[in-house]
This record gives C-alpha cells, structure tokens and sequence, in this order.
C-alpha cells in the first residue's frame, strides 16, 4: 500500500489513482496523521500531495515530522517538494509563478527522470519555490527561473518534483510514479475486479437487509453505481428516474429502456415542479442546491410510498467531491455538486457512493466489468443538475427547447461526420441576445456556445480543435433550424483555467 497525504490540491486525487494504474493499491490519508498511525498501517512508502497553501504561512498544514524518520520511501508533489525541503533543513520562498505548460532542464535523470529529455515539457502550478536544498538532496533539474524543479536523497530514497507528475499535461508524467515504485520494489497486484469484490462485499456488509433507495439518470455514474448495487441487493435496491425537465433530447425514453430489466424501476414527472422551484434564478451555486433539494424532497415521498428506506444510493465520483473541496479540509470549493455539497443538512436517508472514490474512465472500466452495453459505457458525461448549468442565468421552457434542439444538432453532426476521442460536446445559451438578419429584417435573438473537450479523467481537459468546416456547418444548422439563435460561438478554453461545464 502507498499513503499519499492530502494537501487539498485540486488533482491531489490524481496521485493515487496513478498509482492503481500501476498495480499497486493506494489511498489518500489526512495530513495530520501521526507518525504512529503511519507505521501501524504498514505502508511500502509516502506521497506528499500537491496544495493551495504555502508552506511558510502561519496556518499552512504539515505532517507528523517524525515520518521522514520512519525509514520509509517518501515523493513529494509541488506543496509536498516545498514541505520536505522545508521540514529537512531547506528554505522555501515567494518568487515567480509558474503555471501550465513549463520547461524544465534535466540535469540527472538517474533518478525518477529516466525517460525525461533533456529540455522536458511539465505542468506547474506555484508561485513559491525552494531556494536551498536539504542537505545531501542532489539537484536533478531546474526549471527555467532556475527553481529547483526536483531533486532526491538516494540513500533516503526521498524524492520531490515541483511539476505535477499525475496530470497528463506532463509529458512520461507516469513514468515518475512508475520509477517510484521500481525503486521500492513495489508488488503491483491491484485492480479494478479488485474493487469490485471489494465494494460488493462492503455493500453486504453495510446495507444487510436494508432498502436503498437509487436515484437514476441514464448517465454513465448512476448507470454503473445502481448495477453493481443490483449485483448485491436486488431486492433491497429500489432505483427512481426523475424527470427533472432539464434531460436531453430523448434522454427519458432511454433511461427507461435499460432500467425496466431492474426488479423495482420508478419513474416519477417531476419536471414541472423543478422548473417553479428555479423560476428567475441566476446564481449557479443556488441552482445546484435547489435541484439537490427538490430531488431529496421527491425522493422521501417516494420512500414513504415505497415503504421504509435507510439508505440514498448515489453516482458520486470523485471529481464532483474534488470540486466541492469534499476530499480534504485544504481544498479550495470550485462548485457545489447536487450529490455533495448540495444535499440538506436534515436529510432522512443515509448516502451510499460504491463509487464516490473512482475516476470516469475506471468507472466505464467497471461498467463493462459489469456486463453493462457499451452505448450506455460509451455516453458522454452529463451533470446532475443537467441543462440547468448549461444556460447561464434564468432558466425557461424556451431557453431550454433552445439548448435541447442546438444540442442534439451539434450531437448528430458530431456522429455522422465521425469526430473521435471527444470527452464532452454540448451547447450552452448565454443570458444575452444579439443583433442578427433574418430575411432581411433585423433580429435580436440568443447566442449559442459550442463546447467540446477532450480529457481522460474531467480533472483536467482541452478545447478540441476541430475543422473550421465542420463549425461553420454545425453552427449554420443551429442558426437556421433553432429558433431564438442567431448567432453561435465555439468555447476555446481549456480547464484551467475554465471548467467543462458553464456553471
């Protein structure tokens, strides 16, 4: 096992699931974790996490410093380089930021830089940097500020990188994780059956004879969550598709489709109800909470209906937890998602997330683990609070049919002309109108914003560059059949510095 010790950096999470990739198991554990505790648990070895703080600040959070005596292999990451300079006799100060795409100059690559060249493309994200080594730590690059981008203490086995290893935006960023654990020796045995096996059995144990009940949506999450609970609980398991009125095109009959083969499959018209409870609001964090309580309030009637329910089954991943700073203490809240941040402080049942730990890609793993068919694997992700994020501002039944109708052109535009690899294609309406021509007559009508991304894990994406033909065509067919649009956009930003979705 690898402990990788939380700071709250945004991709701290990342870490570990690198790791697993590798074979070998790994968890995130709290910063304030005693020394003690970490030698009971027995770990092969120690990541310290990237985070938001300083390390010289007053309040920034450290570690037990007797864990670098306990003669275990230790990586630190951005923060985590900082802190172990700081703690071993070295000093850190304010200099420069670097942020995205940075050079650094390998000086000796005998160490974790093994497949790096000699001018190497990593990912920064810091604006403090360690001026002077601990002693007996070599220098093994710099960056081109002359920052110390990474060193190591081979006797100690104790190496740090400034850059960010675990986003895919460092070039062999895998292959400093992959080192690591060469040079520890590590037996890489784990997998995603793993935690299959695992999860089941923990559900057993937990739920025993207890109903659930799951909200569904037809999305990969609660797709993949409800089938591996069914796996366990089939009787106990009562899955409940609201119709919120904020689907996609079609998205109702399809969801109904797969779930109707489940023993207790609800579905429940809501959509009026949520469309009152959002009427003339504008700020995305209070949308997110609206819809988080109208779906706690539809879901408890339905339970008393149903009968006597203890628990709330959920499609939590992790980066809906990492954007609701719900993983550490240390992390910065970027959004509140409906099924974390976004659910009442009285709420009846207790959640369950068999996979609140999981990134998108190991959560399509597990679907098809699952037996689940690829046309549900293969959807590209969709919110939980739906079409409500994706129009900036008020939400209406007209402002809907226009993300709806632009939304389902971009979406067959996309499958006919064949475009791979894409993690998310939508449109988004913005709260503005424009000046147009319309047979000739002056229009004043909505833009339309054409998103899509590619990614691997949502932590991290970049606008796809796609043709300028195909955008002109695209955006022509939405200007012309989706009445209300006069003109349409294409969304160039990359997260970060955005997020995928609009809100």
């Amino acid at each position: 096992m690898i402990l990788v010790f939380d700071f709250g950096s945004q991709v701290a999470h990342l870490i570990t699931r690198r790791i697993r990739e590798l074979g070998v198991y790994a968890e995130l554990i709290a910063p304030d974790t005693p020394a003690q505790k970490i030698k009971d648990l027995e770990p092969q070895a120690l990541i310290l996490s990237g985070g938001p703080k300083s390390v010289y600040e007053k309040d920034a959070p450290t570690i037990d410093q007797n864990i670098f005596a306990l003669g275990l292999p230790i990586l630190g990451i951005c923060y985590g380089h900082q802190l172990m300079a700081q703690s071993l006799g070295g000093s850190v100060q304010k200099g420069k930021g670097e942020y995205g795409s940075t050079i650094i100059n390998v000086r000796d690559s005998s160490n974790l830089l093994k497949t790096f060249s000699h001018e190497h493309e990593v990912w920064m994200s810091h604006s403090d940097y360690v001026q002077t080594p601990p002693k007996g730590f070599l220098v093994t690059s710099l960056s081109r500020n002359g920052y110390i981008s990474s060193m190591a203490h081979q006797k100690k086995q104790f190496y740090s990188v400034q850059f960010h290893p675990e986003v895919t935006h460092t070039k062999n960023g895998r292959d400093v994780f992959d080192a690591f654990l060469s040079s520890i020796n590590a037996k890489r045995d784990w997998s995603l059956q793993d935690f299959i096996e695992q999860s089941m059995q923990s559900i057993k144990s937990r739920v025993g004879t207890k109903n659930v009940l799951m909200g569904v949506s037809g999305g990969v999450d609660s797709t993949v969550a409800a089938t591996l609970l069914n796996k366990v609980i089939p009787n106990n398991l009562h899955c409940v598709f609201i119709n919120n009125g904020l689907l996609r095109e079609g998205e109702f009959e399809e969801v109904i489709t797969y779930f109707n083969n489940f023993k207790n499959f609800h579905a429940i018209d809501a959509s009026d109800r949520f469309l009152s409870q959002l009427k003339n609001v504008t700020d995305p964090e209070e949308k997110r909470k609206i819809i988080g309580n109208t779906f706690i309030d539809v879901f408890d009637k339905k339970a008393q209906e149903l009968g006597d329910f203890t628990y709330l089954g959920q499609g939590t991943i992790y980066p809906d937890r990492v954007e609701s700073a719900q993983t550490s203490k240390n992390a910065s809240k970027i959004k509140t998602h409906h099924n974390v941040g976004g659910l009442p402080k009285n709420m009846r049942l207790s959640v369950l997330e068999p996979l609140a730990d999981l990134y998108k890609d190991e959560v399509r793993a597990i679907g098809r683990l699952l037996g689940i068919p690829n046309q549900l694997i293969d959807r590209q992700p969709f919110p939980g609070p739906g079409l409500a994020v994706r129009i900036v501002g008020s939400i209406t039944k007209d402002r809907l049919r226009i993300v709806r109708e632009s939304d389902a052109i971009l979406r067959a535009e996309l499958i006919t002309q064949g475009v791979p690899d894409l993690w998310q294609a939508f449109t988004a309406l913005l709260p503005v109108k424009t000046v147009g021509v319309k047979g000739d007559e002056r229009s004043y009508e909505y833009p339309v914003v054409i998103r899509c991304v590619r990614s691997v894990d949502a932590m991290t994406a970049e606008a796809a560059c796609l043709s300028l033909t195909l955008l002109k065509q695209i955006g022509a067919r939405i200007a012309n059949e989706v009445s209300g649009v006069n003109r349409v956009l294409y969304d160039l930003t990359d997260k970060p510095p955005g997020t995928i979705e609009f809100e």
